[in-house]
């Protein structure tokens, strides 16, 4: 993303008095600098109207990369993390972000119900393969003629870039930002294969950009 996109949407994590605990400014701005997601995602979204389910939202980044894009489609984000969800409710309050709304849910228990756009951005992993077949099917179930599913995540091979990932999905665990432990990495093929047994096409495409992480773009429709 661009320096003054990035800059714009970090500001509004910026802390409201100085004194304030600046670490999601910081988190956010480098995310948004050194991370090729955002961009890959609104790309797959652009052209859509559907409302959109971020699953696994975090802080609720895609809200605000879609309105800087001027992408004003209703937002719907979920996340097992209540602290991360409130943070996100707030920011997006304080920044005028229309047509948004944040709540805690955990994924691996309870799936909300939702017709149109999902989002599923770097959580896969986080769930047993079991889970991650009901999720898959219940996003694909989501879709209509005028949305997508679009997920970012680690694949499971041995190269490189796999270990760095689970490396750092297992560093993201024990510092505090990820609430668990990954479970699973999926393989591109199995992938492709639950997709288009639920009636969708797919493409699977590398989004690591400059970083090191084995990182891809998943982008499914009806066929």
């Amino acid at each position: 993303m661009s320096a003054e996109d990035a800059r714009a949407i970090a500001r509004a994590f910026a802390p409201v008095r100085p004194w304030g605990n600046r670490w999601d400014y910081y988190y956010t701005l480098s995310k948004l600098r050194s991370d090729p997601l955002y961009p890959g995602v609104l790309d797959a979204l652009r052209g859509t109207r559907a409302p959109v389910l971020d699953m696994g939202c975090g802080l609720g980044l895609l809200a605000h990369a879609l309105r800087r894009d001027g992408q004003h489609l209703p937002y719907r984000g979920v996340d097992n993390d209540a602290a991360k969800v409130d943070r996100g409710r707030d920011v997006a309050a304080r920044s005028g972000l229309g047509a948004t709304c944040f709540e805690r849910m955990d994924l691996a228990t309870t799936l909300p119900e939702h017709r149109g756009s999902v989002a599923i951005l770097d959580v896969l992993q986080y769930l047993p393969a079991a889970a991650q077949a009901h999720l898959l099917q219940r996003a694909a179930a989501m879709l209509d003629d005028d949305s997508r599913l679009v997920m970012r995540m680690a694949l499971a091979d041995h190269t490189r870039r796999g270990r760095i990932s689970r490396l750092g999905d297992r560093a993201a665990h024990l510092i505090g930002w990820m609430q668990f432990r990954p479970r699973h990495y999926p393989d591109a093929d199995s992938l492709q294969a639950q997709l288009q047994q639920a009636g969708l096409s797919v493409r699977i495409t590398p989004l690591y950009g400059r970083t090191p992480f084995n990182n891809w773009l998943v982008v499914a429709q009806r066929s």
